[in-house]
């Protein structure tokens, strides 16, 4: 597997990808999850958003990254059906930690649906630490941020 800056011609792998993997919250959060509205052709074209594919070139998931003044902003992570569970979502945090060091920026945020539980789960077991909750966009959401320490070649 390998990430990559993703191209015009991802868009509709990335969008096919988010309803797949924020679909399925829509009954329980009473509307489409905000990934699921993101206009990714507009991530793309401000290189903002990543791609996993395979050796095959078959794709797998996609991040999008926003920097900030203090911070990377990891405003949607996801991983197709098929893919869950393989390691492609770690991968993508792990490359976004990355990319957080080059831009010499020492914390990465998220925020993820307080309906989305397995993500409450997932985001402390990957060293992340709430720093709140709250209603925003019209959304129920929890705050994650991480501090990242230079890269010793060790991942959590």
């Amino acid at each position: 597997m390998r990430i990559r800056s993703a191209q015009p011609e991802d868009v509709a792998a990335i969008a096919d990808c988010a309803r797949l993997a924020f679909g399925q919250y829509s009954a329980a959060i009473g509307r489409d999850p905000a990934p699921m509205k993101a206009d990714f052709a507009a991530h793309v074209a401000a290189r903002e958003a990543h791609v996993a594919v395979s050796e095959s070139g078959a794709f797998l998931g996609y991040v999008v990254l926003l920097p900030r003044a203090d911070h990377l902003y990891l405003d949607a992570l996801a991983v197709m059906p098929e893919a869950a569970g393989h390691g492609i979502g770690r991968a993508l945090v792990a490359f976004a930690e990355d990319q957080a060091r080059e831009l010499g920026l020492a914390r990465l945020d998220l925020c993820t649906n307080q309906r989305m539980t397995a993500n409450l789960t997932l985001y402390p077991h990957l060293g992340f630490s709430e720093t709140g909750r709250g209603h925003e966009d019209g959304y129920d959401r929890v705050f994650y941020t991480k501090r990242l320490g230079p890269d010793n070649g060790e991942r959590e």
